[in-house]
């Protein structure tokens, strides 16, 4: 069993086919499919079947995988620890918002630092997120909401502050009276600002209003500015955007006031996680967040 057969492998899962998985590794498609066949042989399993033209891991594949994802990590981090620098994949989730209103100085920094990291960037919502840490799909995230488990370890970063955003036409929002009769716009169930929105305005009251489901914030600040209904979202996404065509509104501070963390395994931390920890906890990024930052990494 050869590492370049458990990379071969990995990909076509990730990628969710052969041909998928060539234009990834720069391959031929003749040339993956005898990666695969070579491990199977090695193994005396098949790993994959096919189903109306489209592969599926076999059982004994679904066992491999988690192992497959060890080995790799485990050999990137050995050629790691041999230079003397962190190298190989960081897998990488992030926020929506995040990812728009932080992550490009955060991103450019790390690449300077640890130039021989490459970062596989995902988005997805707070659950989302949280359940591929969970399934190790995931070596580090920036999420809203760090999940209270012994499993993961967090540090607090960005503070965000939340505004509800409405047309340029609506009526002044004090309280959430005075949405009562919008449609709202937000991101799919598994936002945590959809959770803080629905908090202000009473439990269970999106059940009992429109809803339309966007999961893009260019586009939700877009159907907002025409009047198709409001939103709540960070201010530092909106300062990206420049958002001048819609009107912002303070929440109570209970709702407004959020930090975002970047989450990891406690038990398993791979070299390019800690090299990104240490960086983000130097004192040399934006001010706003360095008390915060200095106070949480002297404890860690």
């Amino acid at each position: 069993m050869e590492l370049a057969d458990l990379r071969v492998f990995t990909t076509v899962v990730e990628e969710g086919g052969i041909a998928a998985a060539a234009r990834k590794l720069h391959r031929v498609p003749s040339s993956v499919t005898t990666r695969v066949q070579h491990l199977e042989a090695a193994l005396g399993v098949r790993l994959f079947v096919r189903e109306r033209q489209r592969l599926h891991l076999s059982a004994e594949g679904e066992r491999l995988l988690d192992y497959a994802d060890r080995l790799l990590r485990l050999a990137d981090e050995a050629r790691s620890a041999v230079a003397g620098r962190p190298g190989g994949v960081l897998r990488l989730g992030a926020l929506e918002s995040t990812t728009a209103s932080r992550l490009p100085a955060v991103l450019a920094r790390f690449h300077r630092v640890c130039p021989d990291v490459r970062v596989e960037l995902t988005t997805g919502t707070n659950d989302v997120l949280t359940a591929a840490m969970a399934e190790r799909r995931l070596d580090a995230a920036f999420v809203a909401e760090a999940p209270a488990s012994s499993v993961f370890d967090h540090l607090p970063l960005f503070a965000e502050t939340l505004v509800v955003i409405t047309a340029l036409t609506h009526l002044p929002v004090t309280s959430a009276r005075d949405v009562c009769d919008d449609s709202v716009i937000a991101f799919p169930h598994g936002c945590a600002y959809r959770r803080v929105l629905e908090r202000w305005l009473g439990p269970g009251s999106l059940q009992r209003r429109r809803v339309l489901e966007l999961a893009s914030y260019h586009a939700i600040v877009a159907c907002v500015a025409s009047g198709t209904g409001v939103a709540v979202m960070p201010e530092s996404v909106l300062d990206v955007l420049d958002a001048a065509n819609v009107q912002r509104h303070c929440l109570p501070r209970a709702h407004a006031q959020v930090v975002t963390p970047l989450l990891w395994r406690r038990a398993d931390t791979p070299p390019a996680v800690t090299a990104l920890r240490q960086m983000l906890a130097e004192p040399t990024l934006p001010p706003h967040r360095a008390a915060t930052i200095a106070g949480r990494a002297a404890t860690r």
